[in-house]
């Protein structure tokens, strides 16, 4: 799963993409609203995390951009903003989840794997084809029942397949 993760404080970015990275996340990291514009529009993401406090480009406005350009991935919205109009804002420009820092990185993943197992249109967090099954909330793959040991490189093809 291709993750674009939109934080300007650069050691909670790092914390996080090396959190996203343990569960098999493949993150890009945009550091600034104008960056993470450019990355949005032109690069294929399952879902992206942007803070709504970024130099140069608001968060908002870095989401009203990619809708307005018809970029349809999952975005959860993760800042230290709590108002009750941050949040409206945020999800009249197209937002698909909000969380409020500070927050659980377990909770972070879990929400992530949510808005792409939806977007997907699978509302069960199994999905199965024949023998194979791929359990999106625990990032786990069966053979026929039996649990899979895969090399990362084994588990990015199989979920890519698997369409997650």
């Amino acid at each position: 799963m291709r993750v674009l993760l939109v934080e300007d404080d650069t050691d909670l970015s790092k914390r996080i993409a090396a959190s996203l990275r343990a569960e098999r996340f493949v993150v890009d990291i945009a550091r600034n609203g104008e960056d993470a514009q450019h990355a949005g529009l032109t690069e294929i993401y399952d879902v992206a995390v942007l803070d709504l406090g970024l130099p140069k480009i608001d968060g908002v406005s870095v989401l009203k951009a990619w809708r307005a350009a018809e970029r349809t991935f999952p975005v959860l919205i993760l800042t230290a903003r709590d108002g009750w109009p941050d949040k409206v804002e945020s999800f009249k420009a197209g937002a698909d989840d909000f969380l409020t820092k500070p927050f659980k990185v377990e909770e972070l993943v879990l929400r992530l794997r949510a808005l792409v197992r939806r977007s997907a249109g699978h509302a069960s967090s199994k999905i199965t084809c024949g023998p194979v099954a791929f359990d999106a909330q625990l990032g786990t793959f069966e053979l026929s029942g039996l649990p899979l040991k895969l090399t990362a490189l084994e588990w990015r093809v199989l979920s890519c397949l698997a369409g997650c």
